[in-house]
């Protein structure tokens, strides 16, 4: 059996794609041309491979464009959008093997850093991904909300609103962390998945959509996701929450995710009373954590270029160990990042190949590395729970210096 791993061809695999989703549950067993549209879009984004087994497409992944943000510094980036295997291709390692492939191509493309949201913790793994940081998952009822400011009267915004949404989105307030994905397809299939959403916002005097939310509903009382909530200051942010409050006569339950550097239980009454009245409800009031999305360092010397922390510099060896070498063919140029690196992390940081005899080392998985750049966890931490070893001194020293905000990607993907 021939297993041929090329770039996906819109007219000669596009039935095969189809199948592929429909097998994997993204697609219902008869897609109308809209959703075929909407597969189209999202290939179409960005990179595309498949593993043609007989003369057939059986498994496909995809990546699309963007960036992330990283304290003050803006790297490219490669966000892996659709690992997809058909039911005939099961338990080959067609996907693994194709994965490699989208990822070594996103290095030679030039991203420095990629990422996705993992089915399950472990698969990925083996091409060098580790997990990234909780996001804080709300619930609550809008109504009691302790927020006294009066909204203006908003926007409706339908999905005809994309090109607007997706600018709000890509010049809303950046933190660490943070992902922009650039892609138009992958924007406009989200809007494809609820006939009832909707969003509010509002725009400015040059026609900007300033700050808005988009919103997934479920009846007339709720619960209301919300999977995304663009804004640029404080002020744009109590002015949505407030248009929240102002919904909370008929919904009893939103759901969002806790924007970084913010605690909604602050902006919330009595939030144990509720949680313990509307427990095991459909309306239930919670917050739970959920490490969802895993990232990786493709380009370390670019990474590491955009550490600049104030603090004692930190100088040492780095015995580097990446597991996507296993994964790929003799075709691919960008061969993962094994190998002795000399780091030095300070206000100006650098990595260089090489050894210094009179530096600390530190050994690590690209997997664990990559959770202690983007500053997941602290050194010391991820020594123990990780694939890390160093002397305790080095590790204490960086646990020190990397003193990193909580990242988030903040864009479901």
């Amino acid at each position: 059996m021939e297993i041929i791993y090329r770039p996906y061809d819109k007219k000669r695999d596009r039935k095969a794609a189809q199948r592929i989703w429909q097998e994997v549950g993204w697609f219902p067993a008869e897609a109308d041309e809209k959703l075929q549209a909407v597969m189209d879009g999202e290939i179409a984004d960005g990179n595309a491979l498949v593993a043609e087994i007989n003369g057939a497409a059986e498994a496909l992944v995809m990546s699309a464009p963007g960036d992330i943000r990283y304290l003050d510094e803006t790297l490219p980036f490669s966000g892996v959008t659709g690992v997809t295997c058909s039911r005939v291709a099961r338990k080959r390692g067609l996907a693994r093997r194709l994965s490699a492939r989208l990822v070594a191509e996103a290095a030679e493309s030039g991203a420095a850093a990629t990422g996705l949201g993992m089915f399950e913790q472990g698969f990925y793994n083996h091409l060098g991904f580790g997990t990234g940081a909780y996001d804080q998952w709300v619930s609550f009822d809008p109504a009691e909300l302790k927020i006294d400011i009066e909204p203006r009267i908003p926007q409706r915004l339908t999905k005809h609103d994309w090109f607007p949404m997706l600018a709000g989105r890509l010049a809303r307030k950046r933190q660490h962390g943070n992902v922009n994905l650039f892609g138009e397809g992958l924007m406009r299939g989200h809007f494809s998945w609820s006939k009832e959403a909707f969003g509010l916002g509002y725009w400015d005097e040059s026609g900007r959509l300033t700050h808005h939310f988009w919103c997934m509903p479920k009846g007339e009382n709720g619960p209301y996701r919300i999977p995304w909530f663009a804004y640029q200051t404080g002020e744009q942010f109590l002015e949505l929450m407030a248009l929240l409050k102002s919904i909370g006569d008929q919904v009893h339950c939103v759901q969002m995710t806790e924007p970084q550097g913010m605690q909604l239980q602050d902006l919330v009454r009595q939030p144990f009373r509720w949680g313990h009245l509307t427990k095991k409800g459909e309306y239930e009031t919670f917050t739970h954590s959920q490490a969802w999305w895993q990232m990786r360092i493709l380009d370390l010397e670019a990474c590491v270029a955009a550490v600049r922390l104030a603090g004692k510099p930190v100088a040492f060896n780095l015995q580097l160990s990446d597991p996507i070498e296993s994964f790929l063919s003799d075709e691919q140029t960008w061969r993962g990042l094994s190998g002795q690196y000399v780091l030095r992390l300070g206000q100006e940081s650098t990595a260089a190949m090489g050894s210094d005899a009179d530096l600390p080392t530190m050994t690590a998985t690209v997997n664990a590395f990559s959770r202690l750049w983007l500053g997941v966890r602290p050194p010391s931490g991820l020594a123990i729970t990780d694939d890390i070893s160093a002397p305790p001194t080095l590790l204490d020293d960086l646990d020190r210096l990397l003193r990193l905000p909580r990242p988030s990607f903040d864009w479901e993907f």
